[in-house]
């Protein structure tokens, strides 16, 4: 009896282990792993010191980095000026459409994000409807354009990731308890003001996480800025798959994708600091 005791004992011990060894094995394989290959090809300068391609990286590229990250913010911004009030029309007035609308905002999804990207190219390019519609209401010169610009970028990194801020936006209005809206109201808040003190704070953790999860790839994107816009819309990105694909400099391209990584890193970072994530739970 003692003996399948301690057997029992030593199972319940090695069961959280086990449970979670299935996500370490697939961490470890698909992120530590390419983390170390990209450093280990980063420092592999054929001619020079080990840091030559970093210095390249940080000397070489600053415009495209600040215009990348300048281009997530916007798009981030744009996204969320968008996004949260679809998220609250869903969750608050949407009943029985509620489903409905959540599948039109993933509908895009069915289609792969470059036939979404080509379609804004065609929708936005000299002839295409966007243009002609504006220069009928002379919104838009003759010779105007809407492609190759940085509006065409940013528009197609909203368009493009503006679900990832709708949806972490709407899990959290539909856990906000209606009663506590109710109660405000109650004790003499109006409509706006009890959404200011009551909905909004509470919606903070999807707005925390929709923003990440819109900013992150849209600073790494490369589609947007080579299908929409023109060399002077050139990002980080761009230059980071032109250097593994085109140039084949690979310590310059790993190099640069770290600096990239590390800049993302420390700026969520900020960000969670400065939102106060403890406080968000």
């Amino acid at each position: 009896m003692a003996g399948a005791g301690s057997a029992s004992e030593r199972q319940n011990r090695l069961a959280p282990y086990l449970l979670v060894a299935p996500g370490i094995l697939w961490l470890l394989v698909f992120f530590v792993l390419p983390i170390v290959t990209l450093a280990q090809t980063s420092v592999a300068v054929p001619d020079g010191p080990w840091y030559e391609a970093f210095r390249k990286a940080l000397s070489g590229y600053g415009t495209h980095f600040l215009r990348s990250f300048e281009y997530a913010i916007s798009a981030t911004l744009m996204a969320l000026v968008l996004g949260y009030p679809l998220a609250y029309v869903i969750a608050f007035r949407g009943g029985k459409l509620k489903n409905l609308l959540l599948g039109l905002v993933i509908l895009p999804f069915f289609t792969t994000f470059l036939v979404r990207t080509f379609a804004w190219k065609t929708i936005l390019n000299d002839s295409g409807p966007a243009a002609s519609v504006l220069r009928e209401l002379h919104l838009l010169s003759p010779d105007g354009r809407l492609l190759d610009t940085t509006m065409a970028v940013l528009g197609g990194l909203t368009y493009n990731f503006v679900p990832f801020m709708i949806l972490p936006i709407y899990v959290s209005l539909e856990k906000i308890d209606r009663r506590l809206v109710e109660a405000a109201e109650d004790l003499y808040c109006s409509p706006a003001r009890a959404f200011f003190k009551v909905v909004l704070p509470l919606s903070l953790p999807g707005v925390f996480a929709g923003s990440l999860l819109t900013f992150i790839p849209a600073a790494g994107d490369f589609i947007n800025a080579q299908l929409l816009g023109s060399p002077n819309q050139q990002m980080i990105g761009t230059v980071i798959q032109n250097q593994f694909l085109e140039v084949r400099d690979y310590p310059l391209a790993a190099s640069l994708s770290f600096v990239l990584m590390i800049v993302i890193t420390l700026g969520v970072l900020a960000y969670a600091r400065v939102l106060g994530t403890e406080d968000l739970a």
